[in-house]
This record gives C-alpha cells, structure tokens and sequence, in this order.
C-alpha cells in the first residue's frame, strides 16, 4: 500500500500466536472462518504458510494469504507454456491458496499489496526450492482480480489462473 504522511505503515508478516484475528471479517464465511479456525493449524502442521497485514504496531490482522507448494501436471499448462517446460509429468509451481481483505480496507489496495508481497516471496523462494509459477484457483470475482495483474487462464480451467516466475522476476528486477 502507498504510504503517505497520513497513511500508517503496513506490515506483512508470518501468522503467529500474538496475531489478533477475532475481528477480521471480508464478508466471505470460509475465507473468515479459515483465517480464525484453520490457519494457524495448517502452519503448524506445514500444509500452508499463512501471512498476515497488520498496520503499525497493531496485531490485529487487515489481511492475509497464504502460500504452499504444488504440482501441476504438464499437460494442464496451455500449450505455448508446456512447449518450454521439460517433458515430466509434474513440474513444481507455488499455491497462493487463500487472499482476503478486511472489508475496512476494501477499496484500499490492500489486495494488491498482498499479492505483491506474496509474488515476491514466492519468487525469493523459488531461488532454492523450484517453482515455474505461482497458482491460484480464483473463486468468483476474484478471477477478474488476478486477470489485472497478468495472470493467465489454465488450458481446461477458465477459474484457475498462473502467472510465469519469470515473469515474477521481472517486476522484482
């Protein structure tokens, strides 16, 4: 999020105990009720790495994503990407499985910041462990979401959306 003089400073961070997330609502039931019930497990046990936003010194969660790994068979890639992928059967792509905002920033670009903020970890990462490009299975309106920043359609799957790492590392660069 831009800052300004008037704006507080934003914080993006791993979810941990001291995070407050009893008043989070985006207005979506399984995507509140995750954040409160299942996240911290999901972490706990390595199935997903939950983020949060915060704002100042605040605890209180704005926003969260959450990334895990993922393997994606060859052919479901559109064919002018799996023509330069090697010819395995899977390759390794990162989930960016879960983005919601508060409705209080709604309007606020608190989406795109944390979906920048997830970009670049997901491309930090991918320097040691190999990803092709991060994931997403748009629920909704949220295809319309990640259409803006680039992000292109599966061959079989209009909801499920990629963008390449390379291209990651271009806005990084």
């Amino acid at each position: 999020m831009p800052k300004s003089s008037q704006q507080a400073d934003y914080r993006v961070e791993p979810l941990g105990k001291q995070h407050d997330r009893s008043a989070f609502s985006c207005g979506v039931e399984p995507l509140d009720r995750y954040l409160r019930e299942q996240a911290r497990q999901d972490a706990r046990r390595r199935v997903a790495a939950p983020f949060v936003l915060c704002e100042g010194k605040s605890n209180a969660v704005l926003g969260y994503y959450t990334l895990s790994a993922l393997s994606v068979d060859v052919g479901a890639w559109p064919e002018d990407v799996a023509a330069r992928l090697p010819k395995y059967p899977l390759v390794p792509a990162t989930l960016l499985g879960r983005l919601a905002v508060d409705t209080r920033l709604r309007g606020k670009g608190a989406g795109g910041h944390l979906l920048m903020d997830a970009l670049r970890r997901a491309f930090q990462a991918s320097r040691e462990v190999a990803s092709v490009a991060v994931v997403v299975d748009a629920k909704g309106a949220a295809a319309s979401f990640y259409r803006r920043y680039h992000f292109i359609s599966f061959a079989d799957h209009a909801s499920k959306l990629f963008l390449p790492m390379a291209v990651i590392e271009q806005l990084f660069h």
